[in-house]
C-alpha cells in the first residue's frame, strides 16, 4: 500500500485520475472528468491529471486516443457473423492500436445471434490488415470482449492463410468447421506481416484447451450449450494439432492462448505476436510512471470491484504501479462485490461506492454520472478531514 502523505495546502496537491470505463454508462475519459468535477468541489486549487485507462477490451482504443491525443481511423469490416459493419483502429504517432471487440466482439451481436460454432475473427484480421496497409508496423491489439471461438483462424484467413479439408477445399468460417482441418496454405499471406511487431493486450492466462481453456470457460457466455462446447473443444484440439505441426512449435498451453476464443493462440501462431498483460501494456503506452511523478493521490475505478479484480483489472494494475512510487490509491466504483477486500493487498488503500442509497441496476446506470461525481466529492471530504487532523 502507498504511504499516505498529507499535504496541508491543497494548492500543492497533484491528483492523478486513472480509471477504467463504467461499461454501459460512462467512458474512461468521462469517468475521469466526473471525478475531477466532484473532487474540485473540495479541492478547487489542486492540479488534476486525467489518464483514461482500459485493459485491452472494449473501449481501449477510445481511452488511448483520447488520453494521448491520437486519432481514429475508420474501416469497414465484417462482424463475427460476416455482416459488413463500421469499425476503427487508433493511431498514436507511429503506432496502431486495435481492439478486436470493434470487429468480432460480443457487443456487436444481439443475444439471440450468439453462436460460436459459426462466429469468426475474420473482421479482426481485416482491421489488422488495414493497419498494415496504412504503413503501421508497431501494432498493439486488445483481445477482450470476443464473440468467437475459432482459434484466430478467421483472423489468419483475412491475412491470406488458407485452411483446407482433406479434399483441399477451404473450410467455412467458425469454430465448428475446424474439426475438418487437414492442411493449411500460407503462400498468399501478406508479406507486410513479416515486417510487423504485434503485441497482444490480454487480461487472462487461460490455455487453449481443457477445463480452463477457451471453449469451457468462455463458450457459454458466447451462446454455446453443452453439446456445442464439446464440438468446439474437439475442433480446437484438431486445429491445434494441424497448425502446430505446420509451425513446428507447441503454443496451446502458453498463457493467454485461450483468450478471446483462442485468438491469443492464433496471433502467436500466425503473426508471431507477443502476449502481454493488458493493463500493463496500456500503462506502458500512456507512460504512466512519468505522469505519476509528484502525485499525492491516485484515484482509479471500474464499474464493479470484487475478488476477481486482482486478475489484471484496471484498478489493481494502476495501484501496483502507484504503490511502487509510494502514492496512496483510492478506488471509486459502481459496485463493491464479493471478496473485494483482496484488492487491499495490491495497493488499493480504500474503496468508495458511487451508490448513495438502495437502488436497482437500472436506476444506478441512469444516475451513474450524478452518483460518480458525488462519490468523488464525498471521498475528498473524508481526505480533507484527515488533513485537518494532521494540522491539529
Amino acid at each position: 500500500m502507498g504511504e499516505v502523505k498529507f499535504v496541508l495546502n491543497s494548492e500543492l496537491m497533484k491528483i492523478v485520475i486513472a480509471s477504467d470505463s463504467y461499461k454501459g454508462s460512462n467512458t474512461s475519459m468521462r469517468v475521469a472528468e466526473l471525478i475531477e468535477e466532484g473532487a474540485k468541489a473540495v479541492f478547487p486549487e489542486a492540479n488534476y491529471i486525467k489518464i483514461p485507462i482500459a485493459d485491452g477490451g472494449e473501449g481501449t482504443v477510445e481511452a488511448l486516443t483520447s488520453g494521448l491525443g491520437g486519432k481514429i481511423e475508420r474501416v469497414r469490416v465484417q462482424d463475427a457473423l460476416g455482416r459488413s459493419v463500421d469499425s476503427f483502429y487508433g493511431v498514436l504517432g507511429d503506432k496502431a492500436v486495435l481492439e478486436m471487440a470493434a470487429a468480432s466482439g460480443l457487443p456487436l451481436l444481439a443475444k439471440s445471434e450468439r453462436n460460436p460454432l459459426i462466429a469468426s475473427t475474420f473482421g479482426t484480421g481485416q482491421l489488422l490488415l488495414a493497419a498494415l496497409n496504412a504503413g503501421y508496423r508497431n501494432i498493439t491489439i486488445g483481445i477482450g470482449g470476443s464473440a468467437t471461438n475459432d482459434g484466430g483462424a478467421g483472423m489468419a484467413r483475412a491475412l491470406g492463410y488458407q485452411f483446407l479439408d482433406a479434399e483441399g477445399r477451404e473450410l467455412p468460417e467458425g469454430g465448428a468447421a475446424l474439426a475438418e482441418l487437414k492442411q493449411l496454405n500460407d503462400s498468399k499471406v501478406s508479406p507486410l506481416l513479416q515486417e510487423a511487431r504485434i503485441n497482444v493486450a490480454c487480461d487472462v492466462d487461460n490455455p487453449l484447451l481443457g477445463p480452463n481453456g477457451a471453449s469451457t470457460i468462455y463458450g457459454p457466455q458466447k451462446g454455446a450449450d453443452k453439446a456445442a462446447l464439446g464440438r468446439l473443444e474437439k475442433a480446437l484440439a484438431n486445429f491445434a494439432d494441424v497448425v502446430e505441426r505446420w509451425k513446428g512449435l507447441e503454443l496451446r498451453n502458453s498463457p493467454g492462448a485461450g483468450a478471446a476464443g483462442g485468438l491469443g493462440f492464433g496471433l502467436m501462431t500466425f503473426c508471431d505476436a507477443c502476449i502481454e498483460s493488458g493493463i500493463d501494456t496500456i500503462l506502458d503506452l500512456v507512460d504512466f510512471e512519468s505522469r505519476l511523478q509528484g502525485a499525492h493521490l491516485v484515484i482509479t475505478g471500474e464499474g464493479k470491484i470484487d475478488g476477481q479484480s486482482i486478475r489484471g483489472k484496471v484498478p489493481v494494475g494502476v495501484a501496483i504501479r502507484a504503490g511502487k512510487c509510494g502514492i496512496p490509491v483510492l478506488a471509486i466504483v459502481g459496485d463493491i462485490g464479493a471478496n473485494a477486500k483482496r484488492v487491499f493487498n495490491y495497493g488499493i488503500d480504500s474503496i468508495m461506492s458511487t451508490v448513495d442509497r438502495a437502488m436497482g441496476m437500472d436506476e444506478a446506470m441512469a444516475r451513474s454520472s450524478e452518483t460518480l461525481r458525488d462519490a468523488a466529492r464525498r471521498a475528498c471530504m473524508m481526505i480533507r478531514i484527515g488533513m485537518r487532523i494532521a494540522e491539529s
